[in-house]
Order: C-alpha cells, then sequence, then structure tokens
C-alpha cells in the first residue's frame, strides 16, 4: 500500500508517495538523493545515518516515512547557512574529526543533537551532579556520542571538536 507524505529535508518541503514499510532513511537516500545520511548497519547500532528530526537525533533507519509525515528533516548538509559552516562542521576540520569520512555526517548531526540536549540541561549516564547544568567533559561528550560508530577510531579526535562546537577550550 502506498501514502503520499510531505517532508521538510533541510529546508525545502518534499512530497513523495511511498510504501508504507519504506524506511525515512530509504525515503530519503533512494527516493530524494539525499544521500548525507549513510547506510551503515540499517539496524540501529552505527549512527551513520544520525539526521535531526523535528530538531531532535534520529536514526532514519529504525523509522518508517510514513511515520513521519510533515516532519522537519536536517541533515549535515543542511545545516550550514548562508556558504557558512555550522559550527560543528567547522570544529570537526579544525580538529582533523574524521578518516574516511563515511561516518562523518552522522557523527556531525549527533554531535549537533548533544549540543542542544546539553543546552537544555538533559543529564545522561556520564553526568555526575543531576541537579546541575551537564558540561562537555570528555566523558560527558564520549558517552553521547557513543552511538554513532568510527571504523577509522577518530574518537581522539572527534570528542575535542565537539567540545570546541560547544566553546569548551579542550
Amino acid at each position: 500500500m502506498d501514502a503520499e507524505i510531505t517532508l521538510t529535508v533541510d529546508g525545502a518541503a518534499r512530497t513523495l508517495t511511498v510504501d508504507t514499510r519504506t524506511t525515512l532513511l530509504d525515503a530519503l537516500r533512494e527516493r530524494l538523493g539525499v544521500t548525507s545520511p549513510k547506510k551503515g548497519c540499517d539496524h540501529g547500532q552505527c549512527g551513520a545515518c544520525t539526521v535531526l528530526l523535528d530538531g531532535d537525533r534520529a536514526l532514519p533507519c529504525l523509522a518508517l516515512a510514513v511515520a513521519h509525515d510533515g516532519a522537519e528533516i536536517t541533515t549535515a548538509d543542511g545545516l550550514a547557512a548562508d556558504g557558512e559552516l555550522h559550527p560543528v562542521q567547522q570544529a570537526f576540520i579544525d580538529r582533523d574529526a574524521f578518516q574516511c569520512g563515511y561516518c562523518t555526517p552522522g557523527q556531525v548531526c549527533s554531535a549537533v543533537g548533544v549540543l542542544a540536549e546539553v543546552d537544555r540541561g538533559w543529564p545522561s549516564h556520564a553526568t555526575e551532579d543531576l541537579t546541575a547544568d551537564p558540561q562537555l567533559t570528555h566523558d560527558e561528550v564520549a558517552e553521547r556520542m557513543s552511538g554513532n560508530l568510527c571504523r577509522c577510531g577518530a574518537y581522539v579526535n572527534i570528542v575535542p571538536a565537539v567540545q570546541q562546537a560547544g566553546g569548551v577550550q579542550a
């Protein structure tokens, strides 16, 4: 069975007809040609497909497209505004926080989500004082980014990049 849905992807409204079993990731990549979110494991375990869905981190490989009719999706490609890189994108370049680059779009979107969560005061498993605002310590960032895997092992540079984007001098 098919359904017509509308998604706002990187600021542009897109209407498409999808089989109701189509994942959001497949709708983005195969139907809309948005290739920034990568298909890694296709089981929600690697984070390569991470996007911002209505402002929060999400794994589109685990979501049905029809369940998100009307949603706003931001990919790593949609973060740059007016020709200027997003602070997270710039920090990843400054800190050399990527090697092969396959996981980078998901890492970048996840990092943007991490910074928003910290700004909201959401604790993580690494937050020591649950009554205080979380700080972007190494352990805090590493815990929050743990759902995004990097086969190359660029973690040593990813954590400082997230800290830099969050205003921490690491």
